[in-house]
């Protein structure tokens, strides 16, 4: 256990991963005061009205420390000469705004704090605690923030710092969600007007990268809309090249059928399922289908036996489904709701 813990001591910060053994212990105090995410401020303390909301009595007084996180588990075999374990975060949600910030970040963090229930930053922070005792690595597939803001952007700086990595989600992308002007388009031009802005905050490359852990590489991208693009996909082939076992990370599921059917039935199912029929192919799995670039870098994929495991998520659901002979993908459920997945890799 000791040598496996030097070797995540000497990994690089840069990539799709941080090592546990970098984070500080989230059980001490705030040293700085934070937004808490209703955004209300109290100018004492650390912040937090009333203490931090992990604090409060009232929320499961009697439950052990971690008895509120909704874990799943995972088992890639790959054939390792040094296994290790990543716990899987997607979709936290943040919704904080500043006081000073204009009428629009007042109204979506009002409105969509409500959506989230108003626990989201708790509910991370108990996942990385959690980590930090339990598993080697963490990964995050993206929406940690709900919309851009000065707020939720020091919290981005605050639990990613320098070493945690992950992928964008396409709420990164959102400046001021249905209240966008002009209106927000699913596309690499809009993407482009605050590009430049989140490579900034975001501590890796927010387009490409990878990291290798244990001999396994970790690939991750931007297919926040559900499409990739020609210079994504040979970057991708250059990974390849490496001749190393593959886990492609990013925010958008490449679907299955059976996802799609899983997604399909939580979002838009009504009563008992009585048939195996799929829900309309519409949104990213119809432009998966439709966009000639991801249709053939999927294609190709299903036939890559590097690519060993895909670790998404978007839907706010646990699934999983075969995704070739030598890969499963696994979609991991929201974080404001305090899921994860734990992955061992042996």
């Amino acid at each position: 256990m000791s040598s496996r813990r030097d070797f995540i001591r000497q990994m690089a910060g840069a990539g799709a991963l941080i090592a546990t053994s970098s984070l500080p212990s989230w059980a001490e105090p705030l040293t700085q005061a934070m937004p808490h995410p209703t955004g209300v401020r109290t100018g004492e303390g650390n912040g937090w009205a009333g203490g931090r909301p992990e604090d409060d009595p009232a929320v499961f007084p009697k439950r052990g420390q971690y008895e509120r996180l909704s874990l799943s588990y995972a088992t890639v075999e790959i054939g390792l000469e040094k296994p290790f374990s990543v716990l899987h975060l997607s979709d936290t949600h943040l919704t904080a705004a500043y006081d000073h910030e204009n009428e629009k970040k007042q109204k979506l963090r009002e409105t969509r704090t409500t959506t989230f229930g108003g626990r989201q930053e708790e509910a991370l922070r108990d996942a990385l605690a959690w980590a930090k005792q339990h598993v080697d690595y963490i990964v995050h597939t993206g929406d940690l923030i709900d919309w851009q803001s000065e707020a939720n952007f020091d919290l981005v700086r605050r639990y990613f710092g320098e070493a945690f990595i992950g992928t964008m989600g396409n709420h990164e992308f959102s400046t001021d969600m249905w209240l966008s002007e002009p209106k927000e388009e699913r596309n690499e031009a809009y993407k482009n007007n605050t590009r430049q802005l989140l490579q900034e905050v975001y501590p890796f490359n927010i387009t490409f990268q990878s990291q290798v852990a244990n001999g396994v590489n970790f690939v991750t991208l931007d297919d926040v809309y559900g499409y990739v693009t020609e210079a994504q996909v040979e970057l991708f082939l250059n990974e390849v090249r490496r001749g190393m076992p593959i886990v492609l990370c990013m925010h958008v599921p490449f679907f299955t059928d059976n996802l799609w059917r899983a997604t399909g039935r939580f979002w838009n199912g009504k009563g008992p399922l009585t048939t195996g029929d799929l829900p309309p192919r519409n949104g990213a799995y119809q432009l998966q289908r439709e966009d000639a670039v991801t249709r053939d870098f999927i294609q190709y994929l299903r036939g890559e036996p590097l690519l060993r495991c895909i670790l998404a998520g978007h839907e706010h659901i646990t699934v999983e489904d075969q995704f070739s002979p030598t890969c499963r993908e696994y979609l991991v459920a929201g974080n404001f709701l305090f899921h994860g997945r734990e992955v061992m890799f042996i």
